[in-house]
């Protein structure tokens, strides 16, 4: 009767721990967000790609499946339809900064959309954000930088807690029918 339970407790902790380190030999998703830091604001943005295009080390750029960009304070919600070269761009690609760190950027280049009249234009590549004129395109009016993070899958995550919340309860019933036994 204790083999039981005890051998349910080892199996869901494993069964939670092995869904952390499962690599699918098929394609992923890979989320990232993304940072936009200037000297008026700090924007935030999310993108998503297929990390199955980078199996190999000749193919360094993948196409994006979906991108969301805000500006600190605007509404306006800009996505990867408004690249200026869709649906060739925008593009992810596998990259080294110079402090040796491999990391994916963003290549996306997109018109102010909040005033569609406008000359401003906004370029994001690698670590470097810059909003310029079209019509001075040599002419820099803001620059940044551009940090990314890998947004963790929410599955792994959902299994660990799984596990351990059913061994605690199973730890908890023993010790309580343990005490039961003592009285």
């Amino acid at each position: 009767m204790k083999l039981v339970p005890n051998l349910l407790v080892a199996a869901t902790i494993a069964l939670g721990f092995s869904t952390i380190d499962v690599k699918s030999a098929s394609a992923a998703i890979v989320n990232y967000a993304f940072t936009v830091d200037t000297p008026l604001t700090k924007d935030n943005g999310f993108f998503s790609f297929d990390d199955s295009t980078f199996r190999n080390d000749y193919n360094t750029e993948a196409p994006i499946k979906s991108l969301s960009f805000k500006f600190d304070g605007d509404s306006t919600i800009y996505t990867e339809q408004d690249d200026a070269n869709y649906p060739d761009f925008p593009l992810v690609f596998k990259t080294t900064s110079l402090t040796g760190q491999t990391y994916f950027g963003l290549d996306y280049q997109f018109n102010d959309k909040a005033n569609p009249s406008s000359s401003i234009s906004y370029e994001i590549i690698g670590e470097d954000f810059t909003i310029y004129s079209k019509t001075s395109p040599n002419a820099e009016l803001i620059s940044g930088t551009v940090s990314y993070r890998q947004v963790p899958e929410s599955t792994p995550l959902v299994g660990v807690l799984f596990a351990c919340s059913l061994g605690s309860i199973m730890m908890k019933r023993k010790v309580a029918s343990m005490k039961k036994i003592k009285i």
